[in-house]
C-alpha cells in the first residue's frame, strides 16, 4: 500500500492490516542516516504510543488507543529497533564531549534520548500491566516480551540503563535525562523480576519445594489491615497549646485524649481520629493530630485533663483482639536458648557440634537455576559497586535536604529550558517542575533499590548481603537519615503538581488559564502519594540493611536516628509507622532506661504493631554494655563469606582454595592426567628423585592415625 493511500486518513479509520503497513514504513524510516529525519519518525512513533490523542475525545479513548498501538508496535519489532538507536545515542562520543564542554545544559541537549526513552517506557509499562480485557494474544505477547532476549536473557536491558546511570554520574554524559532513565530502569526491573505480590507467590512456591512450613501470614494483607497510631506530642507543641488557652481560646480540655494508639480515621489520615473532636470548635482541630505525652518527655508539667466522656456503644468500631503478627523465632535463637539453658541448669554444653557432623564432603559443582534475578545479578556483579554509588549520588542530589554544590551532579538537565523564565508565573511553574522532577527521581531510586534487595534475598542470601554491604559502605544509612531530617509532614503533603497539565487530561480538555494563585493553591489532595511511597521505600531499605546486624544498628544509635524517626511517626499512615517502629525497636535497648521511660507510648506502639520474637529483650537491654561493638570485624567477616560465595559460584578460573574437593579414592585414581610428551623418557629419574630418595617415616604416619 502506497503512502498516498494512507495520507489524509485518520488512524482510527485504518484497518489493522493498514496500521501494520504504516508501522512497517516507520520502522524502515528509522534506519535512515539523517538524524533529523530519524527524530521526526521517532516522534511519529511516540505519538502512536501516546494514543493518537488528537483524534480522541475522552481520556478513556486515549488510553484505549495507546494500549492498542503499543502492542502493535511491539509485534512489529519497534522495541528492538529503538534499543539499537538508544545504544547508538549512548555511544555518541561527539554529543557527550559537546555536553561536557557546555557551561549549562538544557532540554535541547537530550531531545533524541528523551523521545526514545519515552517510547520505551510507554511500551514497558503498558505491556507490564495486565487488564481484564486482554486477549490471549496480548497475554502471550506479555510473556514473550518479559522473557525477550534483549530484555532479559542475552544482555539484560537493565544493564544498559545502569551503564547510562554510571556514565552520567561520572560526568562523562551530563546530558543524559536521568529521570526518564531511572523510571525506565525501575519499570524494567519490576517487569522482569516481578513486584511484591509476585515475590510473595515465589516465597510460597519455594517453601513448598524445600518442604518448609507455610508462612504464618501474608505480610502484604496484614499491613493493609493495620491502623495508624496517634503520635505523641512534643514539648513545644504542648507549650503552644497552653499559650492558646491563656489567650482565652475556647477549649474543652488542654490536651486531646487518645482513645487508643491504633485508632485510624479512614477519611483523613492526617486529622484526629477521635470522633469526639467532630463536635469541637474548628480552631481546636489542629491539635487533634497530637496525643497525650508522658510528663517525663517534656520540660513543662501540664496537669492531666479530666477523663473525657465515653462514646455511645453504637459509635465504637469493634476490631479483632490480639497482635497482628504471629510470633517468629530463628533456629539460631533456639540453639542459643537451649545452649544457655543446658549450661545454666546442668552445666553441660554441646559446643559447635549440635546438629551436623564436622566432616564436610565435597558435593561437586553447584547447580544454579537461571532465574531472572540470577541472570541480573550475574550481569551486575562486575560493576555492582559503581551502580550502587551512582544511585546513591542521584538520591543525595534529589533529596529535599540537600544543598546545591558546585561539584555535585546536575540532575536538572532534562527539566531546565533553554531560556530561563522572565515572569513570576513562569518562575512558579518551573519551580513546581523542578520539585516534581526531584520527587520522581527519589521515588524511582527508592523503589528500584528495594526491589533489588528483596529479589536478591529470595534468590540467594549472599547476593542480598553483597548489595546491602555496598549500600552501607556508600553511606546509605546516614543518607536516608538525612532525608528524614526535615519537616516530613510538609514533604508528605507537598503539592508539586499541576493537574491541568497531567496526561492525558491536557490533550483532550481545553487548557485553563494558569495563574499564580491557581499554581500556589495546587491540587485538592491532602497528601502526595508519590512522596509517601518514597518514604516507605526508604524506611524499608533501612530496615533491610540493618536487620540482625549489630554493628549497623549501632550506626543508627551513633547517628542519633531516634528523634528523627520519632518525628516521622507524625505521618498517620499505618505502613510507614510500622517500619519506623521497627527501626526504633532494634535500637531501643541501646538508648538507655531514661529514654524508654520518657517514650512509653512509643514503646507501647512497638509492642502492639511489631512482630515478637523469642528471647528478644528489646525493651530491657540486659548486658548491653558488656557486648563488644567492632564494626570492622563484623563487616570483614561478612565480606569474606560473600567473596567466597562469588568466587565459588561465578569465577571460572577458580583457585584451589575454593574448588570443591573430591574425597572418593576410586574417582581420584580413575582421573586421566595429561602428561608432557617427554615424560616417559625421564620417568625413572623422577621416580628415583621424588620417591625412592625421600625418607618416609611410616611409624609417625601410623601414630598420627
Amino acid at each position: 500500500m502506497s503512502s498516498l493511500q494512507l495520507k489524509g486518513r485518520r488512524w482510527m479509520e485504518l484497518s489493522l492490516e493498514e496500521q501494520r503497513v504504516y508501522v512497517m514504513r516507520l520502522l524502515d524510516a528509522l534506519e535512515v542516516t539523517d538524524r533529523d529525519k530519524r527524530l521526526k519518525v521517532a516522534r511519529a512513533i511516540l505519538y502512536l504510543a501516546q494514543g493518537v490523542f488528537d483524534e480522541c475525545d475522552t481520556e478513556a479513548d486515549v488510553l484505549y488507543w495507546s494500549r492498542h498501538n503499543v502492542f502493535l508496535l511491539y509485534d512489529m519489532g519497534i522495541f528492538t529497533a529503538l534499543l539499537e538507536l538508544l545504544s547508538m545515542e549512548i555511544d555518541n562520543n561527539q554529543a557527550c564531549s559537546s555536553a561536557v564542554r557546555k557551561p549549562a545544559i538544557s532540554l535541547a541537549d537530550s531531545t533524541e534520548l528523551r523521545v526514545l526513552l519515552s517510547i520505551m517506557y510507554l511500551m514497558v509499562e503498558t505491556i507490564r500491566v495486565e487488564t481484564e480485557g486482554d486477549s490471549p494474544e496480548r497475554k502471550a505477547a506479555r510473556e514473550a516480551f518479559k522473557t525477550d532476549g534483549w530484555l532479559l536473557t542475552f544482555s539484560p536491558f537493565a544493564l544498559l540503563l545502569f551503564t547510562m546511570v554510571t556514565k552520567f554520574c561520572s560526568m562523562n554524559a551530563p546530558h543524559f535525562p536521568m529521570k526518564k532513565v531511572l523510571l525506565l530502569l525501575w519499570k524494567t526491573i519490576l517487569f522482569t523480576l516481578g513486584g511484591f505480590e509476585e515475590l510473595q507467590e515465589m516465597k510460597v512456591r519455594m517453601r513448598e519445594q524445600l518442604n518448609l512450613s507455610p508462612l504464618p501470614e501474608d505480610s502484604i494483607k496484614v499491613v493493609r489491615q493495620m491502623r495508624a497510631a496517634s503520635p505523641p506530642a512534643s514539648a513545644m507543641e504542648l507549650i503552644e497549646q497552653q499559650q492558646q488557652q491563656k489567650r482565652g481560646r475556647r477549649s474543652r480540655r488542654p490536651l486531646v485524649k487518645q482513645d487508643s494508639l491504633d485508632t485510624y480515621n479512614e477519611r483523613d489520615p492526617f486529622k484526629n481520629d477521635d470522633a469526639r473532636d467532630e463536635e469541637d470548635d474548628p480552631e481546636d482541630v489542629d491539635s487533634g493530630i497530637e496525643g497525650e505525652v508522658d510528663p517525663l518527655d517534656r520540660d513543662v508539667i501540664i496537669q492531666p485533663p479530666p477523663p473525657p466522656p465515653l462514646r455511645p456503644p453504637t459509635e465504637r468500631v469493634s476490631f479483632p483482639r490480639g497482635l497482628p503478627w504471629a510470633p517468629k523465632v530463628r533456629e539460631k535463637d533456639i540453639e542459643h536458648f537451649l545452649e544457655t539453658s543446658r549450661n545454666k541448669f546442668i552445666g553441660f554444653t554441646l559446643g559447635k557440634c549440635q546438629s551436623e557432623s564436622p566432616l564436610l564432603i565435597g558435593q561437586g559443582e553447584e547447580e544454579v537455576e537461571e532465574t531472572p534475578a540470577e541472570i541480573l545479578y550475574l550481569g551486575m556483579l562486575p560493576s555492582l559497586s559503581q551502580y550502587v554509588i551512582a544511585l546513591l549520588k542521584l538520591l543525595l542530589a534529589a533529596a529535599p535536604t540537600s544543598k546545591a554544590k558546585t561539584d555535585s551532579i546536575n540532575i536538572l538537565a532534562d527539566v531546565l529550558p533553554e531560556e530561563m523564565p522572565i515572569t513570576v508565573l513562569q518562575s512558579m511553574k518551573l519551580g513546581i517542575d523542578v520539585n516534581r522532577h526531584k520527587e520522581i527521581i527519589v521515588k524511582a531510586i527508592s523503589a528500584l533499590l528495594l526491589l533489588l534487595l528483596k529479589h536478591f534475598k529470595l534468590n540467594h542470601i549472599y547476593q542480598f548481603e553483597y548489595v546491602a554491604q555496598h549500600l552501607v559502605f556508600a553511606n546509605c544509612i546516614p543518607l536516608i537519615l538525612k532525608f528524614f531530617n526535615q519537616n516530613i509532614m510538609s514533604y508528605i503533603s507537598a503539592k508539586n503538581s499541576i493537574c491541568a497539565l497531567d496526561f492525558p487530561h491536557c490533550v483532550v480538555h481545553e487548557m485553563p488559564e494558569l495563574t499564580a494563585e491557581s499554581l500556589e493553591a495546587g491540587d485538592s489532595n491532602q497528601f502526595c502519594w508519590r512522596n509517601l511511597f518514597s518514604c516507605i521505600n526508604l524506611l524499608r531499605i533501612l530496615n533491610k540493611i540493618t536487620k540482625w546486624k549489630h554493628s549497623r544498628t549501632m550506626m543508627l544509635v551513633v547517628f542519633k536516628s531516634a528523634p528523627i524517626l520519632k518525628r516521622a511517626l507524625k505521618v498517620k499512615q499505618a505502613m510507614m509507622q510500622l517500619y519506623v517502629l521497627k527501626l526504633l525497636k532494634i535500637q531501643t535497648k541501646y538508648l538507655g532506661r531514661q529514654w524508654r521511660k520518657s517514650n512509653m507510648k512509643t514503646m507501647s506502639a512497638i509492642y502492639q504493631k511489631v512482630r515478637h520474637r523469642l528471647n528478644d529483650d528489646w525493651a530491657y537491654g540486659n548486658d548491653i554494655d558488656a557486648r563488644p561493638w567492632d564494626f570492622q570485624a563484623e563487616e570483614c567477616a561478612l565480606r569474606e563469606c560473600i567473596e567466597k560465595f562469588n568466587t565459588r559460584r561465578y569465577d571460572k578460573n577458580q583457585n584451589s582454595d575454593f574448588t570443591p574437593v573430591d574425597n572418593c579414592l576410586q574417582s581420584v585414581l580413575g582421573q586421566r592426567v595429561d602428561l608432557p610428551e617427554d615424560f616417559h623418557y625421564s620417568y625413572e629419574m623422577w621416580l628415583e628423585r621424588e620417591v625412592f630418595s625421600q625418607p618416609i617415616q611410616w611409624e609417625g604416619l601410623l601414630q598420627a592415625q
